[in-house]
């Protein structure tokens, strides 16, 4: 299988003060298309620099990386606007959804940087939401909240889904609900890539990536995944 994405001896390299720091230090990484992928390593292990990287949201020092047949660590900073805006979709920790719209006017914001955007009411339906989408951010749970940030990401039909600790402010029970959603991407063929400190998330990967000191310790795909119900949370 051809990899989707790709990274060759990639550096991001930092200058603080007179000192030099390599957040990541000649990364090579191979992940196909449509898999489910966890990114495992300590703080500041260079996971969120790699997820920025992938995201458009910043440029390697050297080294390529490749997104399907594009070279994005190339690109301009218009092309790199125009990749965000149609071809990743991003969910963090906290969930960054406008307090004063509505879940609809939240998930519909999309259309304003993207044309390929699904519909809304599917999309909310999807992800169990359609009842609340004239309810504010306020009115909703943080499970909720989050789900308003998974819907608002998959509108755009994304190619790729990197997530930032997508759990992270969430109990166990409602984690392993968001989680079952972004598994369901995986089956539409997007890549979704997670980067988290929960070793336990790992265990339904089908790719998992060990970062350490700006290098990838290891990349092994999961022949065993579990199912999200099976892991003990």
């Amino acid at each position: 299988m051809n990899s989707f994405i790709k990274l060759k001896n990639v550096k991001k390299t930092y200058v603080v003060g007179e000192q030099e720091f390599n957040a990541l230090d000649g990364v090579n990484l191979d992940i196909n298309q449509g898999e489910f992928v966890v990114i495992l390593g300590p703080s500041g292990a260079g996971k969120s620099t790699l997820l920025n990287l992938l995201g458009g949201m910043d440029k390697p020092t050297s080294g390529s990386i490749f997104v399907g047949e594009n070279e994005i660590s190339k690109y301009t900073d218009k092309e790199l606007t125009r990749y965000r805006a149609s071809d990743v979709g991003f969910i963090f920790q906290f969930y960054n959804i406008m307090p004063t719209l509505t879940v609809d006017e939240n998930v519909n914001l999309i259309k304003d940087v993207t044309n390929t955007s699904k519909d809304s009411k599917e999309v909310l339906k999807s992800v169990g939401l359609l009842k609340h989408k004239n309810k504010f951010p306020q009115e909703l749970s943080g499970g909720e909240q989050q789900r308003v940030s998974i819907a608002r990401a998959i509108m755009k039909n994304p190619k790729v889904l990197l997530c930032d600790e997508p759990t992270g402010a969430l109990d166990s029970k409602t984690g392993v609900e968001v989680l079952k959603l972004l598994r369901k991407q995986s089956d539409f063929d997007t890549t979704v890539i997670i980067v988290t400190h929960n070793a336990l998330i790992a265990e339904v990967a089908d790719r998992v990536i060990k970062v350490k000191n700006g290098k990838v310790e290891s990349n092994e795909l999961n022949k065993h995944p579990k199912n999200i119900g099976e892991v003990k949370w």
